[in-house]
């Protein structure tokens, strides 16, 4: 038994949950980031502008989603180079065979192929030849075997949630919004859990508002104490910054959670807002924007396609109020009552 830690150990192989359910999985976001949302994003500039680089560039892009969700995946398990390359392959692979929910399947089959490469590699003196064999027997062998059902579990799983919001958008729209939203700020990825369970739609939609709410909420929360800096980093960045105050203080963290209770339902029942763009923004809130630039995504897509008429008015104005104002003065009502009872004390929300 100590021999096989020993190994694990000159292995770098930890069987825990922070290395495969953070840190993993917020690399895989980072994957589907740099791929499929940056790629559809260029493409549809394209689209709108008429440039067809920009719609080959973005195409490009979108199609090498699986390889970079398995490369950022095995570069964040610090796997050997000869097993990060191979992961390309095992990618593509996995995010093929798993369907609709093909990342969900790239992430689990790239843990395995993974660990696997980085048992083998540099045990032998042809190192070059039997790592990348065995990580991509394994991690190919895998994805014929498991991606299948990996992607229509997950697929079905996120059709039930829409199909839910749909027939129950005050409810699904409060659940949805609030646990996708606390997901954001919680030290796991929003934005993979979304694209795992391809959630767009109307349930896209609440998910966003819940994203938004945390990430505008601790940014109007916490101003007097990190002013315009806090501003821009959780309300363009992340509200995760606020995560080591959470713990010391839970209770600051009601007024977001609060507040994406009340723009869930406002989003799905009021404005019947829905995220039609690729599913990893519906679990980015603002970060850099990217959640209201994937609903104009999917309103774009809409109008080429000819399921919408165009763009209008009150299009912009739901996504604004959802996105932005609701948060912002919901909080701003919110969070003094708090602060009277005495549950959020000054620099509770101060952020190093």
């Amino acid at each position: 038994m100590g021999k096989f830690k020993s190994f694990l150990e000159r292995k770098n192989i930890v069987f825990s949950g922070k290395r495969y359910g953070v840190d993993a999985l917020g690399a895989m976001a980072q994957g589907l980031f740099a791929s499929l949302l940056i790629g559809t994003i260029i493409a549809t500039i394209g689209e709108q502008t008429g440039i067809q680089l920009l719609v080959d560039t973005g195409n490009f892009a979108k199609s090498m989603a699986g390889p970079a969700m398995a490369a950022s995946i095995a570069f964040a398990l610090g796997t050997p180079n000869l097993v990060l390359f191979s992961m390309l392959a095992v990618g593509a692979a996995a995010n093929k065979l798993g369907g609709a929910g093909g990342p969900l399947a790239v992430y689990v089959v790239t843990i395995f192929a993974s660990e696997f490469g980085k048992a083998v590699s540099k045990e032998t003196k042809i190192d070059i030849l039997v790592t990348p064999l065995v990580t991509i027997a394994v991690g190919v062998g895998l994805s014929f075997w498991w991606a299948p059902a990996i992607g229509s579990a997950a697929s079905s799983l996120g059709s039930v949630i829409m199909w839910a919001t749909t027939q129950q958008p005050f409810l699904m729209g409060i659940l949805v919004s609030v646990i996708v939203g606390m997901a954001l700020t919680l030290p796991i990825s929003s934005a993979a859990i979304c694209a795992a369970l391809s959630l767009t739609g109307l349930a896209g939609g609440a998910a966003l508002a819940g994203c938004c709410a945390q990430m505008v909420g601790f940014a109007v929360l916490s101003f007097r104490e990190n002013r315009w800096n806090g501003i821009i980093s959780q309300g363009l960045g992340t509200s995760m910054l606020q995560m080591g105050n959470i713990v010391k203080n839970p209770r600051i963290w009601i007024a977001p959670t609060l507040v994406s209770a009340i723009t869930g339902p406002i989003a799905t029942c009021l404005f019947k807002m829905e995220m039609n763009g690729p599913a990893i923004a519906s679990g980015m809130g603002t970060c850099g924007l990217v959640g209201p630039i994937g609903v104009y995504t999917g309103w774009s897509q809409e109008v080429v396609a000819g399921t919408r008429a165009a763009i209008t008015g009150a299009d912009w104005i739901a996504l604004i109020a959802v996105s932005i104002v609701l948060p912002a003065i919901l909080t701003m009502i919110i969070g003094p009552v708090l602060r009277k009872m005495g549950w959020i004390k000054p620099g509770d929300l101060k952020l190093d």
